[in-house]
């Protein structure tokens, strides 16, 4: 099976790719033998246009190859469920999000991921499970191009509503949303967190909306 990987800037998609990505007329393809992160990043960021697909022989080396380039950081968070059936989101810079944060030295994914969303949260997380997926994110910080590499896992809350955002990580909400009420979460997250909602079958992709129809 032909691998595939995103890497998102802004509110932008570039896909590195096995094959020829599907609605290819959508997209713009930027040449693999003359990719250079740090040139393509500024332009990307000016054009028009939001999918971008590069062609490669080996998707996960090309990957590596672009990690090499720039200053990697790893993150990990969690998509919190509990008794409820309800999930957790926080509100930062004016975007709704999934709690998440930068994994600190000797320290592992998961147990990253559980302290990251404890604290950002206010909360005391039950149980962690299986991982979700892996998500990468590039942006300019302190005048480096940086690619973020976020490791999401699934993990459950047992009868803790007295959420408390981290206001000094720029939190100014946290709230339980049941999966039929997050309209309001689809109408203003990243396409990164659509990813990982899109997993766990939170909400469906246009493939899944037409093969309901067609059963129905």
């Amino acid at each position: 099976m032909a691998q595939k990987y995103r890497i998102y800037i802004n509110d932008k998609v570039l896909l590195l790719t096995e094959s020829l990505p599907k609605n290819i007329e959508n997209y713009k393809q930027i040449d693999a033998e003359a990719f250079d992160m740090k040139i393509l990043y500024t332009w990307i960021v000016k054009q028009k246009s939001k999918l971008f697909y590069v062609l490669c022989a080996d998707a996960k080396l090309f990957l590596k190859t672009i990690v090499k380039s720039v200053v990697l950081v790893r993150a990990a968070g969690g998509l919190v469920k509990n008794e409820n059936n309800a999930f957790l989101f926080i509100y930062r810079n004016n975007k709704w999000d999934l709690p998440k944060g930068k994994i600190e030295k000797r320290e592992g994914t998961k147990e990253a991921a559980v302290r990251e969303v404890e604290e950002e949260c206010g909360i005391k997380v039950s149980k962690l499970d299986d991982r979700i997926c892996k998500t990468y994110h590039s942006y300019i910080f302190k005048g480096e191009l940086v690619l973020k590499k976020t490791y999401w896992f699934n993990m459950r809350c047992k009868g803790q509503n007295n959420l408390k955002p981290q206001k000094e990580e720029g939190i100014t909400d946290v709230r339980w949303f049941k999966k039929d009420d997050i309209g309001p979460i689809i109408a203003n997250t990243y396409p990164l967190i659509m990813d990982v909602l899109v997993k766990e079958k939170l909400i469906e992709t246009v493939k899944q909306k037409k093969k309901k129809e067609l059963d129905a």
